[in-house]
């Protein structure tokens, strides 16, 4: 932080310090108490403009570049700020080999539902097995997201997914009721700008802002074909038959090869807030009311026009029948030729999901669990050299967490132009569990020294292994055979 920031030397306690450290006009903060009412609000205000959003607990901001920032010398006391480096570092290394342990359990949990594994399966497992699995993974992954600071959408907000506005020009629609279960998370809900070229004003180009998620999860599993099919007769009050036959379809317009036993993990990237139907598998293309009147009134004038011509040709049909079947030919004709422009004007709409799905997709499956777990890691360690640069250099206690919440936020700001909602607890009890944090009974927070938390990291990692578990599967049974 700046040195305005972190002096030197031990800062003096005396009344006003955290006022002196942070500017809260440049951080636009609110009391505590309506900070933590931001917590409680629904997601569904991703869509308001960026003002009004609650602040989200992301910090775009490469740990690298905290700590070439944080360690700088005349932050630190005379030889501290090469000791602080080398800390980081190693809690850097030790929070990403926590992060792949964890990873360890969930790949082996995971490889049960992978629609990509290419390994031989020798392990069955029953009904309920795999409901214990299932439960397992929703559960780990939704862990991994939220230390990797991602803001859950609610899937049943249908107001704020199923929009009928479009960045891409598409009207689509999603039959939510077809999930099982159903995942939705994004992290980044930022604006970016475009061009696009505005007729009125003679195809000059004008820039906007598009409001977007730079990065957008979801996971899930489809319900068993049967199981929708009972929920379809029970909904519709139809007969099992006509139940089948919609279900079918629905089923038919699906990608190929994906089954309702396996759990589907998607990442894309920079997807316009408007647009978040087009990542469902389940997407349907509808046509827009300006199409469906232009392509309605092109089909009706071309048949109207047709059919007045051959009106005269198909009477004569008993006299000249050559020339009334010619008549009712090219009527015929006409017909498929409208008809054709319905079909490509729908295929045209498919193309621009395809090819804007393609530039936004980032992992599939196993990738997505990989990037979010690095993430999470990157995450802790960019809260923990925050909120250690703080108490190693300044006598705290918990009572003063609120105000040092503050300051970090107001630092971020200042340095990098981000507001965030920094989450302070979370960073506090990773410290202490760790050690490198003690919480005496007085509620004062000593800190080791940066040298000393160096070597108490390299300590722990010398004895991660001796400590190792030895996991042992509870769920399904090991079969002989190919």
């Amino acid at each position: 932080m700046s040195s305005a920031d972190f002096t030197a030397g031990p800062l003096s306690r005396k009344p006003g310090f955290f006022e002196r450290l942070y500017d809260l006009t440049d951080l636009d903060a609110k009391p505590a108490e309506a900070r933590e009412d931001d917590v409680e609000e629904r997601v569904s205000d991703i869509l308001q403009p960026d003002e009004r959003r609650k602040r989200e607990r992301f910090i775009p901001v490469t740990r690298f570049a905290l700590l070439d920032r944080l360690t700088k010398p005349w932050l630190w006391p005379p030889g501290q700020a090469a000791d602080a480096r080398r800390f980081f570092r190693y809690l850097d290394y030790w929070r990403q080999q926590q992060y792949f342990a964890l990873l360890l359990d969930l790949e082996q949990t995971y490889e049960t539902f992978s629609p990509d594994s290419d390994l031989l399966m020798t392990r069955k497992f029953s009904e309920e097995d795999r409901d214990v699995l299932k439960h397992r993974v929703f559960e780990g992954v939704e862990g991994l997201l939220q230390r990797a600071n991602y803001e859950r959408i609610d899937p049943t907000d249908v107001e704020m997914i199923l929009t009928r506005d479009s960045h891409y020009g598409l009207d689509l629609t999603v039959d939510m009721k077809a999930f099982e279960r159903i995942v939705i998370y994004y992290r980044g809900a930022t604006n970016q700008r475009y061009e696009k070229r505005i007729v009125r004003k003679f195809l000059r180009k004008e820039e906007f802002n598009v409001p977007i998620f730079q990065r957008l999860f979801i996971m899930f599993k489809l319900k068993p074909f049967e199981t929708r099919v009972e929920e379809v007769m029970q909904d519709r009050k139809w007969t099992r038959e006509a139940a089948t036959k919609w279900v079918d379809r629905r089923w038919q317009q699906l990608p190929p090869g994906i089954a309702d036993k396996n759990i589907y993990l998607k990442l894309f990237k920079n997807i316009p807030r408007t647009d978040i139907e087009m990542v469902f598998p389940n997407t349907e293309v509808r046509f827009r009311s300006r199409d469906k009147l232009r392509l309605g009134v092109t089909a009706g004038g071309g048949l109207g026009m047709g059919a007045f011509g051959a009106a005269g040709k198909i009477a004569l049909l008993a006299s000249n029948p050559i020339a009334a079947m010619g008549a009712l030919a090219g009527l015929g004709g006409i017909a498929a030729r409208q008809a054709m422009g319905f079909f490509n004007q729908k295929q045209r709409y498919m193309v621009v999901m395809a090819q804007n799905l393609y530039f936004h997709t980032m992992a599939d499956n196993r990738g997505v669990i990989l990037k979010i777990a690095a993430r999470g890691a990157e995450e802790d360690v960019k809260e923990e050299m925050l909120l250690y640069s703080v108490l190693a250099k300044e006598k705290s206690t918990r009572a003063d967490l609120p105000s040092i919440d503050l300051a970090i936020e107001s630092y971020l700001h200042r340095t990098f132009g981000v507001k965030v909602d920094f989450e302070i607890d979370d960073a506090l009890d990773r410290l202490i569990r760790d050690g490198i944090v003690v919480e005496k009974p007085d509620g004062t927070l000593a800190t080791l020294p940066p040298a000393q938390a160096a070597k108490h990291i390299d300590d722990k990692w010398d004895l991660f292994l001796d400590h190792l578990p030895d996991p042992i599967p509870s769920e399904g049974y090991e079969f002989e055979g190919r």
